[in-house]
């Protein structure tokens, strides 16, 4: 009764996902036919999961960017992950907002905006089966769905519904992590390291392709920061500048992570001006193409190593479960003597009977002593034996 509870209260405040904005309704992409063999062996749409700090500027960054690549004929599927964001400045396909209602759910369970967000997005969780479904229908029409999160990056990166996502996304089209990174707060090597700290935890956490796109370049130069992502001598020099614990902590940070920052794809661009994006898509080629040919592999592989870990619990409590109906049966000689006893007794109707059951015991006891059968056998072959004795009638 509780579950049923449960589920009432998940359907009142999380409705049915839809399209807002279908892909029929917009010229810009092209529809391929149903019954399109080229199908079979088309690639299928690539997932950018877009996280970022707050005033990053990715809103505008997937504002732009879906104009640029609708631009150059490649329309992209967008879909809001925001419950809280007012408007949207671009065309969206799904949105989170039309199935669950932010301020409902605040006002449901007294939460905060913050809380609200996260309870928002684990409502919507709770149904995107119905987005991947949407998702499967279009993954031949357009190259590119782009998924804009919520700009408190934490209530998706660390949460539970934020995993969920972004797994069910791996397991159905190639995915990649796009990090909108401010350029202008990264000019201090201290927040740089911060940045780039915080980068190295969404990259361990996800295992996906990651795509770091320093963005603001129209303002600041990138140059510096694009040095200090290369070459960690340089960031060194810049941090001893620095005379503090956080200096310290940042060369430290910097020894141990440049090996792993140093391989991420770095891309300069300008949300504003759309400066660097042709590089941008270039990387994205190069992710998609790197999670086809080494991350799906590896998932596949611990996925069946998972089915196959699976397969030989479920064998080992077959077997245990096997072995104790076998102690069950046989158990000692006195209990299998008494066994038999109790069953001579309950099948003994007058002396056609006796014998019946005397004669029933002794083949049971050759058989027991002649033949290689296991003992479960033998249990069930006697209580059949003994239901067909019961059935004669007495003389």
């Amino acid at each position: 009764m509780e579950n049923v509870e449960k589920m009432d209260m998940i359907d009142e405040l999380a409705g049915t996902i839809d399209e807002k904005c279908h892909v029929a309704d917009r010229p810009d992409i092209p529809l391929v036919p149903s019954d399109d063999s080229s199908r079979k062996n088309a690639p299928t749409s690539t997932c950018l999961i877009v996280l970022g700090m707050a005033g990053s500027g990715k809103t505008t960054f997937v504002e732009n960017l879906s104009k640029y690549l609708t631009a150059n004929g490649a329309a992209p599927y967008i879909v809001n992950l925001d419950p809280a964001v007012r408007q949207v400045p671009y065309p969206v396909n799904i949105d989170i907002r039309d199935t669950v209602k932010y301020k409902a759910v605040m006002k449901k369970f007294g939460l905060g905006p913050n809380g609200g967000i996260m309870t928002s997005l684990n409502l919507f969780t709770t149904k995107f089966s119905g987005v991947l479904d949407l998702l499967e229908k279009r993954k031949f029409e357009v190259k590119h769905m782009i998924f804009d999160t919520p700009g408190q990056i934490e209530v998706f990166t660390w949460s539970a519904s934020g995993s969920i996502i972004t797994e069910a996304l791996a397991d159905s089209f190639p995915t990649i992590i796009v990090y909108v990174m401010d350029v202008s707060t990264s000019t201090s090597p201290i927040t740089f390291m911060s940045n780039m700290l915080y980068a190295c935890s969404i990259l361990y956490k996800s295992k996906l392709p990651f795509i770091i796109a320093l963005n603001k370049i129209d303002m600041v130069d990138p140059t510096l920061v694009m040095k200090w992502i290369s070459d960690f001598e340089a960031f060194d020099v810049a941090v001893e500048k620095e005379e503090s614990y956080a200096a310290n902590l940042s060369r430290s940070l910097g020894l141990i992570l440049d090996e792993f920052y140093g391989a991420i794809r770095t891309v300069p661009v300008s949300a504003l001006t759309c400066q660097g994006f042709p590089k941008f898509v270039e990387a994205v080629e190069a992710a998609t193409l790197e999670f086809n040919t080494e991350y799906k592999p590896e998932m596949d592989k611990m996925k069946a190593d998972q089915r196959e870990s699976r397969k030989l619990k479920s064998e080992d409590r077959f077997e245990k479960l096997k072995r104790e109906v076998l102690e069950i049966s046989t158990g000692p000689s006195s209990a299998r003597d008494d066994k038999s006893r109790a069953m001579d007794t309950s099948v003994s109707i007058g002396p056609q009977g006796d014998s019946n059951a005397k004669h029933e015991q002794r083949n049971f006891d050759a058989e027991e002593s002649g033949m290689e059968e296991t003992s479960f056998q033998r249990f069930l072959e006697s209580a059949k034996k003994a239901k067909e004795i019961a059935k004669k009638p007495a003389a």
